[in-house]
């Protein structure tokens, strides 16, 4: 054990799940450690006094917000190690201009989140899920292996994508298997990172007039709200599959549910403006639609490698080493 005093500002609700004893005992043997235990607000009241002796401090769901007056108290504090996605409304920018290195569990996230996706695709362009349910309900296996025959080969698809980041670049990693022609639309992807990912660049009327499937993988900022409106929903093709499980802020939902009435196209919601929905929802009203209870990223095995890849950070801050998911100050403002 160093003499580094690492603290984890985790409420316990959340502790385990990212925290595993595993990694645990990795941490005992990086330096001191000292958890704040009980709910959010009592790990609120016991963050300042833990953080004015912090050289590391681990954080992730239901963490408080930590505030400057905390920071300016905590002059030894030179990692941040996020052990789940989004930092901003938890983590200040400020941290940089502090010396303070910040990195996160965000691409651990991304591996579940594309695997998601791209069983959905699958599920959608074979209909397996329809065929499964139908046939035990009829047991009309002519009509049901009729309709099986129907399906799409997703190598065949043109395939459509909004957003360029963790999530969509792990998911372009699983699409090339199967070889099927890959486009982004996304400002910020250059031409030479396109040519990297082995994707074409388009515009979101392309991506969304052009592509059989569409998956958005956009992050919730103030210049993404509802990106995806009616027009781009009314470009959307017959037979179409749509994906959505990045932000709900995204897409206007009032002009999703009037597309998906007309029953054109296919959708699979793991996220909406109200959650959890009612039961009432007009989404769970429709034969054309999956809706999932914002679970894309979770997974038993991501939750614990989340916290095991931040440990292994401190490990690696303590080494001198090249930090592994390390976040730039300059891509602070386009994440989510």
């Amino acid at each position: 054990m160093t003499g580094r005093q690492i603290v984890t500002l985790i409420p316990d609700a959340n502790y385990r799940s990212m925290i595993t004893p595993e990694t645990d005992a990795l941490l005992d043997t990086l330096g001191d450690v000292r958890r704040a235990t009980g709910d959010r607000q009592a790990v609120t009241q016991q963050a300042p006094e833990l953080l004015r002796e912090a050289d590391v401090v681990l954080t992730g769901w239901g963490t408080p917000a930590l505030q400057e007056a905390w920071l300016e108290e905590a002059p030894a504090l030179k990692l941040i190690g996020h052990c789940a996605g989004s930092v901003r409304g938890i983590i200040p920018p400020s941290v940089f201009g502090r010396g303070v290195a910040l990195v996160h569990a965000a691409p651990i996230i991304a591996d579940a989140v594309a695997e998601f996706c791209l069983a959905l695709e699958l599920l959608w362009l074979r209909r397996i899920h329809e065929i499964s349910r139908d046939l035990k309900a009829s047991g009309d296996w002519g009509a049901m292996k009729r309709l099986g025959l129907e399906g799409h080969l997703l190598a065949a698809q043109p395939v459509g994508l909004v957003g360029s980041g963790y999530v969509a670049q792990r998911h372009i990693r699983l699409l090339r298997a199967f070889e099927p022609r890959i486009r982004v639309a996304d400002p910020f992807l250059t031409a030479e990172r396109a040519r990297e990912l082995g994707v074409e660049r388009a515009s979101m009327e392309e991506v969304f007039g052009e592509s059989t499937v569409i998956a958005v993988h956009v992050p919730k900022t103030p210049e993404t709200h509802h990106l995806i409106g009616a027009d781009l929903l009314k470009r959307i093709q017959p037979g179409a599959v749509l994906i959505q499980t990045s932000r709900s802020w995204v897409m206007d939902q009032e002009a999703l549910l009037r597309e998906l009435a007309t029953g054109r196209f296919f959708a699979a919601l793991d996220v909406f403006d109200r959650e959890p929905q009612p039961a009432e929802s007009p989404f769970y009203q429709f034969d054309n639609v999956i809706v999932t209870p914002h679970i894309a990223g979770g997974t038993k095995e991501s939750y614990a490698r989340q916290g095991r890849a931040m440990a292994e950070e401190i490990e690696r801050f303590g080494r001198g080493e090249p930090l592994r998911y390390q976040i730039q100050a300059d891509r602070f403002d386009q994440m989510a």
